[in-house]
């Protein structure tokens, strides 16, 4: 009976490409970030001391902080700067032929960055939803199952992989392929964010245009 409810969840992603888009590309981005947490974390382990394991937990448990400082900023921009994160992670792959140990430090500071960035582009995303004619609880929903499935998904190509192969190369490689179709979709979010809100600006100008004629008459 219950089961019935993903078939309109499915529905509703069906019925909105900017939904179905926003869906896949936090799937992806998701499920190469949880493909990766296994390793990354037994690196940390091995390589890390205690403060800085703690440091950058820090650092990741103030995003309710900072979420304040970037109410009034575009999702646009917000959108470039993930962008930029996602690239700068594909390119820090490279890293680990140079050393473990940097390749650690550094991706672990850009998957912090990004759960900041993650958080409050939630929190921005939300506003469009209106225009979609999709309901605050079941875009809330969509985003719990894409991300829990991405979870689930990059749980267990972890454990594959583990079991295949102990070279962290040949897994960065597909990761790297996958990051590259994440980035594509996130720039198809980035032009489709941009024009809704410079159509959004370009309406409340002429609604301000609009409303001082009538005063002035």
């Amino acid at each position: 009976m219950f089961f019935k409810n993903y078939t309109i969840i499915f529905r509703i992603i069906k019925s909105s490409k900017f939904l179905t888009t926003q869906a896949l590309t936090l799937f992806i981005i998701t499920y190469i970030d949880w493909t990766l947490i296994p390793f990354l974390t037994k690196l940390e382990g091995t390589y890390l001391p205690i403060y800085m394991i703690s440091f950058y937990m820090l650092i990741g448990a103030l995003d309710g902080f900072i979420q304040p400082l970037f109410k009034n900023v575009k999702i646009y921009h917000i959108f470039l700067f993930a962008i930029l994160l996602d690239i700068s992670q594909i390119i820090s792959y490279l890293i680990i032929y140079e050393s473990v140990i940097l390749f650690t430090y550094f991706l672990l500071s850009i998957f912090t960055i990004q759960g900041i960035t993650f958080e409050i582009s939630r929190v921005h995303t939300v506003d469009f939803m209106a225009e979609e004619s999709i309901e605050l609880k079941d875009y809330l929903m969509i985003r719990s199952l894409m991300i829990s499935g991405a979870i689930v998904s990059g749980g267990l190509s972890a454990m594959i992989f583990d079991h295949l192969t102990k070279d962290l190369r040949i897994l960065l490689a597909y990761l790297s392929l996958l990051g590259i179709t994440g980035i594509y979709l996130q720039c198809n979010l980035y032009r489709t964010f941009k024009k809704r809100v410079s159509n959004n600006q370009i309406e409340i100008e002429k609604d301000k245009r609009e409303l001082y004629e009538k005063f002035r008459i």
